[in-house]
């Protein structure tokens, strides 16, 4: 049954100090590792993972980079004065592996917030009217947690068949009406970033609305097979008031018209998703290879004399000297170096497109979008051969059962599986191999 979204206390935390952050992360990775399988299998909405984010704070550190606006400075977790705000897109992305790592579902909840971060700068510069809200800033301010979607554009046959959501001109601003699902955080955010077209056609306008607004009803998403604690949910907007200054900014209808700057968005939210497909993969393989240090060998352990699981040998020889399971692991590592140095290569691309700002060009744009494909393409498929393999390497191994209470590594494999689902490795490559041959540019439109 839908039920209006309520949202709990947040701290008071200011955004972690340069000097401090990979601690501060280490130690909430840390955190969440601990009870990552009891909170998985509990699968409730993630305000105590929020929770955790805040006091950390890591939501207001999370956002798009730039000097203080007020010109003040302030003080960091450390104490120490600064006059900076938010975190590059390369600190950005380490934070959201490493989190994932512990937890994906509250490294997807970081990456859509901290993409959403930037609304403001991606699409403002298409608005005619200058004085649009700077959603980084407020962000940074207020400690906002935010969640959503911009609605990508449909070709008109699809917008019939499916208008998601409107907004109707009132006296101070809009009515926001219209429902769909969002993947990440709508249950516990305090702010929905949003795209709705204006009066069912034209531009999309980029919004910001309070989730608690008695027009605004959210419906959790449950019984998902992973990525269990990202807060996913489905939610209806009903005559929800959308002030003029809440607009952040304007996606133009036509494609032509929508600047290689603004086409970034889906291609940073793809690779910050890819961060976290990759975090999975790495935790997973962290995880199995701490059970097999400890010398706690599964059925799959082998002995030269006998094979796998033989009773030839009546004392197999130890896990760590186990030349199968070396081998084993010695491909997996090298599948996980592979991924992570491509997903390097596309950090760094997008990094410096976002440096680059509106005077981006549509050759460099093609050139990220060819990386992000390549990124994503190879940490999918890493994942998930990964946390299969890990199923099989710590079978039967002591405290490796999540009946009995155990790491539960079936979760990574689940996690690994959900984030992957809904890509498609055969267009990515269609794409890539398009540039490579033909030289063609991917579509500046937001894909579907």
């Amino acid at each position: 049954m839908s039920t209006p979204r309520n949202a709990p206390g947040r701290s008071a935390t200011h955004p972690a100090d340069d000097a401090i952050w990979h601690r501060v992360t280490r130690e909430l990775s840390d955190d969440l590792a601990a009870d990552a399988p009891v909170r998985d299998r509990a699968g409730k909405a993630p305000f105590d993972e929020v929770a955790r984010l805040q006091e950390a704070g890591l939501p207001a550190l999370l956002t798009a980079p730039g000097a203080d606006p007020r010109g003040t400075r302030r003080r960091g977790t450390g104490g120490r004065a600064t006059d900076r705000r938010g975190a590059d897109w390369r600190a950005a992305s380490a934070v959201v592996r490493e989190i994932s790592a512990a937890d994906s579902s509250v490294g997807e909840l970081l990456a859509h917030h901290y993409v959403l971060s930037w609304s403001s700068r991606f699409f403002a510069a298409a608005a005619a009217d200058g004085a649009l809200l700077p959603l980084d800033t407020c962000t940074a301010d207020e400690q906002w947690l935010l969640a959503g979607d911009v609605e990508p554009l449909r070709a008109e046959s699809e917008a019939a068949a499916w208008p998601g959501l409107t907004l109707t001109p009132a006296a101070d601003g809009w009515l926001l009406d219209g429902r769909r699902a969002f993947a990440s955080a709508v249950a516990v955010a305090d702010r929905l970033v949003v795209g709705a077209r204006q009066g069912g056609a034209g531009d999309w306008l980029v919004v910001l609305v309070d989730p608690a607004h008695p027009g605004v009803f959210t419906e959790p998403g449950t019984d998902r097979v992973g990525q269990r604690l990202s807060g996913a949910g489905t939610v209806t907007f009903d005559r929800v008031p959308v002030p003029a200054a809440h607009v952040i900014g304007v996606l133009p209808h036509d494609e032509h018209a929508v600047t290689p700057f603004a086409a970034l968005a889906p291609l940073a939210l793809r690779l910050l998703l890819a961060q976290v497909a990759l975090g999975i993969a790495e935790g997973a393989l962290a995880e199995a290879r701490d059970v097999n240090r400890a010398g706690h060998a599964g059925p799959h352990a082998v002995s030269p004399a006998g094979g796998p699981g033989s009773a030839v040998d009546p004392e197999p020889m130890a896990t760590g000297d186990d030349p199968y399971l070396l081998l084993a692991y010695g491909e997996l590592a090298t599948t996980a170096h592979a991924a992570s140095a491509v997903v390097e290569r596309a950090t760094d691309a997008l990094a410096r497109a976002l440096e680059t700002g509106p005077a981006l060009t549509p050759e460099e744009r093609a050139d990220v979008a060819v990386l992000v494909a390549a990124a994503e393409t190879l940490t999918g498929r890493a994942a998930v051969r990964i946390t299969t393999r890990v199923l099989e390497l710590v079978d039967g191994a002591e405290g490796a059962d999540v009946r009995g209470g155990g790491p539960g590594f079936d979760r990574f494999w689940r996690n690994a599986r959900a984030l992957t689902a809904h890509t498609r490795p055969s267009h990515r490559l269609r794409d890539i191999g398009d540039h490579y041959l033909n030289g063609t540019h991917a579509r500046l439109t937001l894909p579907v």
